[in-house]
């Protein structure tokens, strides 16, 4: 990760050193936050955002569950001034490919009341480069031991800042198991996601992905490549996935917007299909590449320009 110059903060652009909190932070004791990960591409026409609007609104329906209104150092945002807000930031800096808003309860505050405790705002630019090494072997993944949390535990179809402990948990698992990825079961033992990644599996001739109800995020790459996929001609089904399934997939991918779309090749050891990367996931993920790029005029609409 490279540091770029200005941070917005509460409608205001600061220096990279002064966007600070106090250490009494709600949110950063409890969590209270909802944030997104936006990907800047450098299209055909000039810099562009991926479906900004999209991330701005997956950022507040987050906040509308947590029960964060949108009111940041003394002003009501909505999320058309969110979609600006994100493009001045990322003009006001000189490199960026990914862009970190965090809606936060910002209020020196003890306890687990979060009502009354004022919010900010803050959207960070960073040059990221490739999320996951690039590998022409495909990524490996483990099973993680620790679960997916599921809709009884918290909201898991948004981005809250502290349900993402579990995914620090389960990344640092992997890692120390010499693997690039951790794929985490739900609570009935079906495939959810990886740690910051939607999956998908070819087995049997069709695409299969978890539905919404497994306690996924619903991505919006994951959305993006499901409406590629079946623009190829493929047949997408979102579904319950078993481990076994994933196990004896003829190939599985990992989608998000940090990784992009990222073909697997080993789980738990295990072979995945041939063992090489396949012909699906890759003709996908070339797709996807000339997409974001703006070379595929049929997806214009999926690119915000700066």
């Amino acid at each position: 990760m490279e540091k770029t110059e200005k941070i917005w903060f509460d409608g205001k652009l600061v220096d990279w050193k002064d966007a600070n909190v106090h250490v009494l932070t709600h949110a950063l004791n409890y969590g209270t936050g909802v944030f997104e990960g936006i990907r800047v591409y450098d299209a055909a026409k000039g810099p562009a955002v991926f479906r900004l609007k999209d991330h701005v609104k997956r950022l507040v329906d987050g906040c509308k569950v947590m029960g964060i209104d949108l009111e940041f150092g003394g002003r009501t945002y909505t999320a058309e001034d969110i979609v600006s807000a994100v493009k001045d930031v990322v003009r006001a800096n000189r490199k960026v490919d990914y862009v970190k808003p965090c809606v936060f309860l910002n209020g020196e505050e003890v306890g687990l009341n979060p009502v009354g405790v004022p919010a900010s705002l803050a959207i960070t630019c960073i040059f990221m480069g490739d999320y996951l090494s690039p590998s022409e072997s495909g990524q490996k993944l483990i099973t993680s031991s620790w679960h997916r949390p599921d809709n009884l535990c918290g909201p898991a179809g948004a981005k809250v800042n502290g349900a993402y402990v579990t995914s620090c948990l389960a990344k640092r698992e992997a890692v120390r198991q010499g693997a690039n990825e951790a794929v985490m079961l739900n609570s009935s033992g079906h495939v959810a996601e990886c740690t910051g990644e939607n999956i998908f599996i070819f087995r049997g001739g069709k695409i299969l992905t978890p539905q919404a109800s497994e306690c996924i995020l619903e991505g919006i790459t994951r959305a993006s490549v499901i409406q590629v996929a079946r623009d190829l001609g493929h047949e997408v089904v979102e579904t319950e996935i078993t481990r076994t399934q994933l196990l004896t997939a003829d190939e599985v991918w990992m989608t998000g917007t940090a990784a992009e779309v990222v073909p697997v090749t080993v789980i738990d050891g295990r072979a995945i299909g041939t063992g090489r990367i396949g012909e699906v996931s890759k003709g996908i993920h070339a797709r996807f590449h000339d997409i974001v790029r703006g070379k595929i005029p049929e997806y214009e609409s999926w690119l915000d320009p700066v």
